[in-house]
């Protein structure tokens, strides 16, 4: 297996992220998204950093990125994770190795705390984002439709020990 590297997520990469999220909503238990977005909807509706791509060799197998939890400006610091990893490279560290990242890179930029909003049927993911220091602070009963059936999703926060702090 060839070395994984973490690098910022490009423009270019657009096309092999859009797979791998196209990857976590056939699962049907990554995102209430039903088709990924177009490159434009994307890029607004995250912030513009961290955005991270995983690779191995010329391939991209994972992203990770930022998206606003609140328009107030109180909630600057907030922000929630999106982890994708491919689904031939899931359980192999990808999805750590991202979030790892992702977390020191929000700290970088004045992130004070990460969110998560995940299905519980979504092992993987609750258990990765707990090792990474999330813990879960609520259940959001029934808050959206898949398919027409009502899910809820587990609300998991990571506070940061460096940033908001004083």
């Amino acid at each position: 297996m060839t070395e994984l590297q973490i690098r910022l997520l490009t423009a270019d990469d657009w096309d092999a992220v859009s797979l791998i999220y196209g990857d976590g909503i056939a699962t049907g238990q990554a995102t209430f998204e039903t088709e990924a977005p177009s490159w434009q909807g994307w890029n607004g509706n995250h912030l513009a950093a961290p955005r991270l791509v995983a690779t191995s060799g010329a391939d991209v197998v994972g992203w990770a990125a930022l998206g606003p939890s609140s328009a107030r400006a109180v909630y600057a610091g907030v922000a929630e994770t999106s982890v994708y990893v491919s689904s031939d490279w899931r359980g192999k560290g990808v999805g750590r190795a991202l979030l790892e990242r992702l977390v020191v890179e929000a700290e970088s930029n004045g992130i004070w705390t990460l969110q998560a909003s995940i299905f519980p049927e979504n092992v993987a993911s609750l258990e990765l984002h707990r090792s990474c220091g999330f813990r879960v602070v609520g259940t959001r009963e029934r808050i959206g439709k898949m398919n027409g059936i009502w899910h809820d999703t587990l609300l998991l926060e990571r506070r940061s020990n460096l940033v908001g702090s004083d």
